[in-house]
């Protein structure tokens, strides 16, 4: 599927409608975005039970594709994210402490550095950015990025190691 977009509507008129799957709005339009397949969603879930079994010690909250209003017209739909715990709102305005991205075969590089650019715009403290066909990650806490077999929050007991990670792609 490719991230197609539609004609130009109203933010206001975006917030109030909900899309299966959901979608982004930039600048006006809304866009699809590529859901992942096999591999995409089983490591968005095994990085949501790691999220949610931690989130006492961590002190956050983890959440499965929010939207996310990065910016005046613009709300994207990241994979996960970890927020400072407490209430949210239904659409996060305060930036995520991590906000995660998992590629999908058809996600283009340039559409990538798009979204993450706003994400660092917006002041979201660490990025990480998950390849399922590389077994590869990178992370960004500042202007860059490293690849890593670790990725993990500056300043925070919060992190993932790809080995865990990836063994349970095809659980026995």
């Amino acid at each position: 599927m490719s991230m197609a977009a539609t004609g130009h509507i109203p933010l206001r008129e975006y917030l109030e409608t909900t899309y299966r799957p959901d979608r982004e709005y930039v600048d006006g339009e809304i866009r699809e975005r590529n859901v992942g397949k096999y591999e995409h969603a089983r490591i968005q879930a095994v990085l949501a039970g790691q999220l949610g079994a931690h989130e006492q010690e961590w002190g956050i909250v983890g959440c499965v594709a929010p939207r996310v209003r990065v910016a005046e017209n613009r709300v994207r739909v990241p994979d996960l994210v970890a927020l400072t715990a407490g209430p949210q709102p239904d659409v996060i305005v305060e930036p995520p402490i991590l906000l995660i991205e998992i590629l999908s075969p058809d996600d283009s590089y340039s559409d990538t550095q798009e979204r993450t650019r706003g994400y660092q715009k917006m002041g979201v403290g660490t990025v990480w950015i998950i390849d399922p066909k590389t077994r590869t990650g990178r992370m960004c806490s500042g202007p860059e990025w490293v690849e890593a077999s670790r990725l993990e929050v500056r300043q925070r007991p919060l992190y993932v190691e790809f080995k865990e990670i990836f063994s349970q792609l095809n659980p026995a």
